[in-house]
């Protein structure tokens, strides 16, 4: 099994950067398709981005493109997101997801994280 850990949440101003960072407790055979999803309250969990296990393919939310960027060390069994640009409307917490055969846009991933919360201010 795959136990997902989110870190790298914080407060910060519009227009500033964060990074998080997603790590597995566990191992799988092959790499899993990780994603990062967010939800702010009263509203949904909504997609943010994804990268495949090979890391050879990148899906981005339009909210989020060109600001955001994911990526992976599959040595460290890590998962990032850097983000860029941030905007009051980011604010949420952000939830990294994990599996093997996923609908990437949607939040059918197996393993979850616990969340971490990103504050952007106005």
């Amino acid at each position: 099994q795959v136990q997902p850990v989110e870190s790298g949440g914080g407060l910060v101003q519009t227009g500033g950067s964060l990074r998080l960072s997603c790590t597995s407790s566990g191992r799988a055979l092959r790499p899993y398709t990780m994603g990062w999803f967010r939800q702010a309250p009263r509203k949904e969990r909504e997609f943010v981005a994804a990268i495949s296990g090979t890391g050879r393919n990148t899906f981005y939310a339009d909210a989020v493109k060109g600001r955001f960027t994911i990526s992976r060390d599959n040595a460290a069994n890590t998962v990032y997101l850097q983000m860029n640009s941030l905007q009051p409307e980011d604010t949420a917490v952000y939830y990294c997801g994990a599996g093997p055969r996923v609908d990437v846009f949607r939040p059918t991933y197996d393993y979850w994280g616990q969340g971490t919360q990103v504050t952007v201010s106005s």
